[in-house]
């Protein structure tokens, strides 16, 4: 069902705070994400002391986005198909070993480019992992219509950090070196441990057996596939992050080459950025009421476009630093907006790998540009290579001419619970199959146009939640029948595509039954195919209308 009122409207910014696990875990992970801050500005500018070449450095950035595009439909699949909660405390627990590790390597005087480079990938695979997970719970923990306030404070958490973190960051690293940054993010992990580990939230227990990762993979895939409006937010999100990573990935070479700055002025950049960030966090929420999601986003991209581009030209760490504030702003809008219209588009068995596969495309985009624009400087300078960023970024902003996003609506997305699985006078098992069902409908003439068009969504929704071979078909001697008709693997396929039925899916299938001009309700057929020597048969099972 769609609600007339924006969630916006009646939701304060602040309002995820009542909930106590939120307030838990984001105080957590804010701890957690000063660690890293930190521990990327010791990578960032150890990188610039033993690096032999711009392309390098850039690549510390790159090495931190690579794991997510690399893994993150795995670990969406994960996300959805095993304890969220235990799935972020394997994340957490790897990431704080591999930082343990990372600091004995420095302190011991054994970092290479290319060691330096692999700790970095490994830390941000444990992101990785644990990302789909933690961006998914949110509306385990909150109730739905405050998830796009949870996800501005949880950009807002993350960017606080952001705006104090780096500088001081760079205070440690000028006063102790990058070993001690290092292990100041070994110890950013034992608080958010603590609290998943005293965390017990009460979710609901799957009657059905648990997905092989491969399938789970491939139903978020599909999914997606056929979710047109997620697939603009794919697009957008990568060109987003094509171009605006060039600034965080060049970012080192502008405070050491461009301002003349060392490790300090690059932590009280990256603070002016996060503070910035901040900001766009706390106005978000209020620009969804007043924008368009189309309106919203160009901003952003526009905003961007002129941080590079300043970042670019200036050679005075404060006008850089200024850029930098409206950028981050910029980053956090986009980021956040792009991500809430993925959640509140998504139902919740699916949701981590949908999550997982618009954070591939936007950090993919993040990697993919912080190569090229680190080749691009190597070979012409950082000042040319954020210019021809900020130029591609006005190119992202213009592709919503031809792919705008879709104003948000608020759908209910909970899932109907009206299947009940029907007594069968066959004993199938749960791998029995292939199933065939067979819709009938009887419809008069003058609503024909309205039943194909009707049917189209119909046949659209079917297919992305697990249906295959989706038809429909006319009768030619009695032309007011019509068969709907789709196969599933197996009867446990079956039963999982009827019980992805959402609300909002079912105002589909109303339309159709108000329709049906029958005296009885459509009539349904599940059969079971059965190979036999002259080919393939059905048997049939009896049981109740679909929904």
């Amino acid at each position: 069902m769609i609600d007339e009122k924006p969630e916006s409207e009646s939701v304060s910014a602040l309002a995820p705070f009542r909930h106590g696990i939120f307030r838990a875990v984001w105080a957590a992970s804010l701890v957690s994400n000063f660690g890293g801050l930190i521990q990327g500005v010791g990578a960032a500018w150890m990188m610039t002391t033993i690096a032999t070449s711009s392309y390098q450095v850039a690549l510390v950035q790159a090495s931190t986005t690579l794991p997510i595009m690399l893994f993150a439909l795995v670990a969406g699949a994960i996300a959805d198909s095993f304890d969220r909660r235990k799935v972020m405390l394997v994340a957490q627990t790897f990431m704080l070993v591999v930082s343990v590790l990372l600091t004995l390597f420095t302190y011991a005087g054994l970092m290479t480019p290319w060691t330096l480079l692999a700790f970095t990938f490994l830390i941000d695979s444990g992101t990785a992992l644990n990302s789909p997970s933690w961006q998914a719970s949110v509306g385990d923990i909150v109730p739905r219509n405050k998830v796009p306030a949870a996800v501005a404070l949880n950009s807002m958490g993350f960017n606080l950090t952001r705006s104090v973190g780096p500088a001081i960051g760079g205070i440690i690293v000028a006063a102790a070196g990058a070993a001690a940054a290092f292990a100041a993010n070994a110890v950013s992990y034992i608080g958010l441990i603590v609290v998943l580990a005293r965390w017990k939230p009460d979710l609901p227990v799957s009657t059905l057996p648990r997905e092989s990762l491969g399938a789970a993979m491939g139903a978020g895939l599909r999914y997606v596939a056929m979710s047109p409006n997620i697939g603009k937010v794919l697009v957008r999100g990568a060109a987003f992050g094509f171009s605006a990573g060039a600034v965080l990935a060049l970012l080192p070479l502008v405070a050491r080459d461009v301002v003349k700055g060392d490790a300090l002025t690059y932590g009280i950049m990256l603070g002016a950025f996060g503070i910035g960030a901040v900001g766009g966090a706390l106005i978000s929420v209020r620009l969804r009421q007043l924008l368009s999601s189309e309106t919203m986003v160009r901003c952003a991209f526009a905003g961007f476009a002129a941080c590079a581009f300043n970042a670019a030209v200036s050679h005075h760490a404060w006008q850089t630093s200024l850029g930098l504030f409206v950028g981050g702003a910029c980053w956090v809008i986009a980021l956040s907006h792009f991500n809430v219209t993925v959640q509140m588009a998504t139902p919740r068995w699916v949701v981590g790998r949908v999550l997982s596969v618009y954070q591939t495309a936007t950090f993919g985009g993040i990697a993919l540009g912080s190569w090229i624009w680190g080749v691009v400087a190597d070979a012409h300078g950082a000042e040319t290579a954020l210019i021809a960023a900020s130029i591609a970024m006005l190119a992202g902003g213009a592709i919503g001419l031809l792919l705008p996003l879709p104003q948000q609506q608020v759908l209910n997305l909970d899932p109907l619970n009206r299947f009940k699985e029907p007594h069968l006078a066959l004993d199938l098992k749960p791998r029995s199959g292939p199933i065939a069902v067979m819709i009938e409908y009887i419809i008069r003439d003058d609503d024909v146009p309205e039943f194909l068009a009707t049917m189209a969504e119909r046949g659209r929704i079917r297919r992305r939640d697990g249906a295959r071979n989706w038809t429909l078909a006319r009768d030619v001697e009695n032309p007011a029948i019509w068969i709907e008709h789709y196969h599933t693997p197996t009867w446990i396929e079956y039963v999982r595509h009827n019980g992805r039925i959402t609300h909002a899916d079912a105002v589909i299938g109303e339309r159709l039954r108000a329709l049906h001009s029958g005296g009885e309700p459509p009539r349904v057929r599940r059969m079971i195919e059965r190979p036999t020597t002259a080919g393939t048969a059905l048997v049939m099972a009896k049981g109740p209308i679909e929904h």
